[in-house]
């Protein structure tokens, strides 16, 4: 099931598991991606419910700018190698 869902999100993941920088991974970095993406879609969710109430459609920008975010962020770090998320984090 794994290998399906990362070729499907092979498009997001091929931007962050490129490159020949060495990794420098530890396991909090994973853990911290999860939860801080889960925190984005919180967040995108909660704008969401403010939006609704809103005409204006400039209200979903903060919706999508949370939920892409953390979408990214958690397939990252369920689905990406420990390259991809040092690589996230900027790590060397």
């Amino acid at each position: 099931m794994k290998q399906l869902l990362i070729k499907i999100f092979w498009p997001i993941l091929k931007f962050f598991e490129t490159g020949e920088e060495p990794e420098n991974y530890k396991q909090s970095h994973r853990i911290a991606l999860n939860v801080l993406g889960s925190l984005f879609i919180f967040l995108a969710m909660l704008s969401g419910i403010g939006a609704s109430g809103s005409e204006d459609l400039g209200a979903l920008i903060p919706v999508v700018v949370f939920f892409c975010v953390g979408f990214v962020a958690v397939v990252v770090g369920l689905l990406g190698s420990n390259r991809a998320v040092s690589k996230i984090w900027g790590t060397k």
